[in-house]
């Protein structure tokens, strides 16, 4: 009698047959940090062998007039960039409709992506995970889980919303989802871990490593050596620095009522690089305020970005007091990077303040301190070279030592690979 044909699915078992799915509205060339984290993860699994699909935005994350490429294969990763999915941060509206027009599309391509392995997302966008569940859940896959921030305790914590709120209450459950549904999650810190452990039980799969700086990019340049110090007129001046997203959640404004004691003082600059809505309120204030010594620049190609943060003689990381375990300021890592020492305008009890109590790289002062912020900055500017020069060689050690990319990125991926076996056709 013939034999009757088997229907059984064929087992793929190399890592290529196996398609890792990468969801995040920003990618690089896009210069915000989540989005660089998001393509180093995935850079690395597809040299790995895996391979890698990320959809994301077309348009720029901060700047929507600047386009990408619909599709590029970038790092050894299949890039697919999505129209109408970035419309830029001027109004909630705005940015409720791109995201909303993004999840739509990674949900509709996500069912098709062939021999899906897992799904991989961060926090950015917000909903990202309601796209991922639907997906994982119809594909019958794992998700893997990188909480960068946590929302909506963020929105809540900034008094935007109500604990007790329709919307926050919605959010919350789609937090016990996600955290309910991904195989692994990994926290930036042991603050942000704990938080998460009392939303739901998740200690058996939860992983907590701080992200890695952008190592590839970055290395110490002198200030003699550094253009962009010429081009900006920073030569002979001693540079605060702040670069990055510039937030509610990352206030700022104790150093900025500070900088008002320092008027007449031409050889200091206090210069922000970044987007966000609080680089129009900086601006604002050094106008009304008519202090020259406040600067703002918008984000450094990556390119670049060894040149800008170099320039700084000190780097400013803040964090709002009620932000501790809700966002991880990733600005500290390159500025360490660079061998700069670090002032922390926020809590001691915060994972950047445990960073300063365990090495001597830097300083502390908390929101509100007015006072203590201007004798900070003296004091800071009082420190001879040859101390400064020792900080900049613990900071660097700090790196080598604790956060390099190439152990923490090993590591994040080792999580990403775990339990990822065979895969149906």
């Amino acid at each position: 009698m013939p034999q009757e044909p088997d229907h059984r699915p064929v087992v793929i078992t190399t890592k290529a047959s196996k398609t890792i799915l990468v969801l995040s509205q920003v990618y690089v060339p896009d210069p915000t940090s989540v989005g660089q984290h998001m393509a180093d993860a995935a850079a690395q699994m597809a040299r790995r062998g895996y391979r890698v699909v990320a959809l994301t935005a077309r348009r720029g994350y901060d700047d929507p007039d600047h386009k990408y490429p619909l599709r590029e294969l970038r790092d050894g990763v299949h890039v697919r960039r999505l129209p109408f999915s970035s419309l830029g941060k001027k109004t909630i509206l705005l940015r409720l409709i791109g995201q909303m027009s993004f999840l739509i599309q990674c949900i509709v391509r996500g069912m098709f992506v062939r021999h899906l392995a897992c799904v991989f997302i961060s926090t950015s966008p917000p909903m990202c995970s309601f796209a991922a569940i639907l997906i994982a859940r119809v594909r019958r896959v794992p998700i893997k889980y990188w909480a960068m921030d946590i929302n909506p305790d963020q929105i809540v914590a900034l008094g935007t919303m109500s604990e007790g709120s329709l919307l926050v209450r919605l959010f919350n459950l789609l937090n016990r989802l996600i955290l309910n549904q991904a195989t692994d999650i990994v926290a930036l810190d042991p603050f942000m871990a704990d938080r998460l452990n009392r939303k739901v039980h998740i200690s058996t799969k939860l992983h907590v490593m701080p992200p890695w700086p952008h190592e590839d990019h970055l290395e110490p340049v002198e200030h003699p050596d550094n253009p962009f110090r010429q081009e900006h007129g920073l030569n002979q001046k001693f540079v605060f620095m702040y670069s990055g997203n510039i937030s509610p959640s990352h206030p700022v404004q104790t150093i900025l009522d500070a900088s008002k004691h320092f008027a007449k003082d031409p050889n200091l600059v206090i210069l922000f690089i970044g987007g966000g809505l609080g680089r129009r309120s900086i601006e604002a204030f050094a106008r009304r305020e008519g202090l020259k010594q406040i600067r703002t620049l918008p984000y450094q190609p990556l390119d670049q970005l060894r040149f800008s943060l170099s320039a700084a003689d000190v780097h400013l990381v803040s964090m709002g007091n009620e932000m501790v375990g809700i966002v991880h300021p990733c600005k500290v890592y390159g500025a360490l990077t660079v061998g700069r020492p670090i002032l922390l305008l926020g809590p001691q009890r915060s994972h950047i303040g445990q960073i300063l109590n365990d090495h001597e790289i830097g300083w502390q002062v908390d929101h509100g301190d007015v006072e203590g912020a201007v004798k900070m900055i003296q004091r800071i500017r009082e420190v001879n070279q040859t101390k400064l020069a020792e900080m900049s060689r613990c900071a660097r050690e700090v790196i080598l030592d604790r956060f390099s990319k190439q152990h923490l990125c090993r590591e994040f991926c080792d999580v990403l690979e775990r339990g990822l076996g065979e895969v149906e056709h």
